[in-house]
């Protein structure tokens, strides 16, 4: 094992990171050391967000943008200021375009029924297209089938080729003329593809469509730029990048916010009310109805201050090179299948696979007796499973805290697996 972690090359100080992590510290089962490789589904916390969260609520808890007493001001002041790291963080032109949610699924469901209820030229109805993928999140795929049901329009989708890539072969015949929004992950969460976002933005923009990219499992492991992108929304979630649960980002072009209807109504999100009728305050908070997660943001901004201080292109740099290794070391597993791309190029650090016919949750259930933490099922990405004639899989997904030793863990605990079941 030594042998084949030499010529790692772009690693982090992970002894040095993973001090600031409580969790890493735990064991399970008897004193066995937890080794987390689950950060697709949530990332571990920081003591830095822990610490910003606790300091929020013992000393700045107030809600925001009503009170003119200190305490209310400094909430206020704490909860605005995270917006302002956000936009920073993603390049966002403007601050007003970063709309917090409570996760990218209620960001995406944003983004659906603002269309839905839009006018022209943005509204989507039986005359319509939306397009999406075969290999996206449940939450990428559901809103826009709700959006097809209520509306008439179609629903298109790109497949998936044998070795975990959209096909886009007949992009041309799937983004067409009648196409209202292509909505699609820019990193899967289940075969870890990164996909080839400006093919096609290039297209959607031929036919005049709008693009929204769900950004969930990109965020937290590269440089994310909103205006290189050239998408018009972008959605993505903080307890996956070492931010705390129930916050979310949607951003969005500041004329598309202008222009489109809110999704909620209620406090803080109007202008005027009357019994007859109201008008709305301008984004980011016409799209923020009732109380915020104010603490969550507030998280979310010291999850931000503490990835740029590690540097996202560093971060990118060592999750590829556990990737890569990781990615090695598990092709020379007996009957192990990847399912999805099996090189690091182009592909996230989240790795799916079967080992022969024990069934996921079985892998799952006896590698958690050696501490190993994995994710097992369809990952909310049945599509996928259907795709490739598997009822689920065990995926493994690293982070800025993964070690090679984590790999070396997992790998054994996968030969304990084969014993176990003969």
């Amino acid at each position: 094992m030594t042998d084949a972690r030499q010529g790692l090359s772009g690693l982090l100080d992970t002894e040095a990171i993973r001090k600031d992590f409580p969790l890493l510290d735990r064991t399970v089962h008897d004193g066995k050391k937890v080794v987390y490789l689950d950060s697709a589904a949530t990332s571990q916390k920081p003591r830095q967000v822990l610490d910003a969260l606790n300091t929020y609520y013992e000393r700045h808890n107030a809600n925001v943008h009503r009170g003119v007493y200190t305490i209310a001001e400094e909430a206020t002041a704490l909860y605005e200021g995270a917006r302002d790291k956000v936009a920073a963080f993603i390049n966002a032109p403007s601050r007003d375009e970063v709309i917090f949610t409570k996760n990218a699924s209620e960001s995406l469901n944003l983004v659906a029924n603002m269309l839905g209820w839009a006018d022209e030229p943005y509204r989507v109805d039986r005359d319509t297209e939306i397009v999406t993928t075969e290999m996206e999140h449940h939450s990428n795929i559901v809103p826009w089938q709700l959006l097809a049901q209520r509306t008439g329009a179609k629903l298109k989708w790109f497949g998936i080729t044998d070795d975990g890539r959209l096909d886009l072969s007949n992009i041309d015949e799937i983004i067409t003329e009648k196409t209202k929004i292509v909505s699609f992950t820019l990193v899967s969460n289940i075969l870890g593809t990164v996909n080839p976002v400006e093919r096609i933005i290039r297209r959607a923009q031929q036919v005049g469509a709008l693009v929204c990219i769900d950004a969930s499992q990109a965020a937290p492991h590269m440089v994310l730029d909103v205006q290189a992108l050239q998408a018009d929304f972008v959605a993505f979630t903080g307890h996956k990048m070492v931010g705390p649960t129930g916050i979310g980002v949607l951003w969005g072009r500041q004329e598309l916010l202008e222009d489109l209807p809110p999704f909620l109504g209620g406090g803080e999100m109007i202008e005027t009310v009357s019994m007859h009728s109201s008008t709305y305050a301008p984004a980011p908070h016409k799209f923020e109805a009732g109380t915020p997660p104010i603490a969550q943001a507030v998280g979310l901004g010291a999850a931000v201050d503490y990835l740029t201080s590690i540097g996202m292109e560093k971060i990118h740099n060592h999750e590829k090179a556990i990737t890569e290794y990781a990615l090695k070391r598990l092709l020379d597993v007996p009957d192990l299948r990847i399912i999805g791309p099996t090189t690091a190029e182009d592909r996230g650090a989240a790795i799916s696979f079967t080992l022969g016919d024990i069934h996921p949750h079985d892998v799952g259930q006896v590698l958690d007796e050696q501490g190993v933490a994995v994710r097992v099922g369809h990952h909310c990405a049945r599509p996928v499973c259907l795709r490739y004639g598997i009822p689920a899989t065990t995926r493994a997904s690293f982070y800025l805290y993964s070690t090679p030793a984590e790999v070396d863990a997992l790998v054994d605990g996968l030969e304990h697996v084969r014993n176990f079941f003969g």
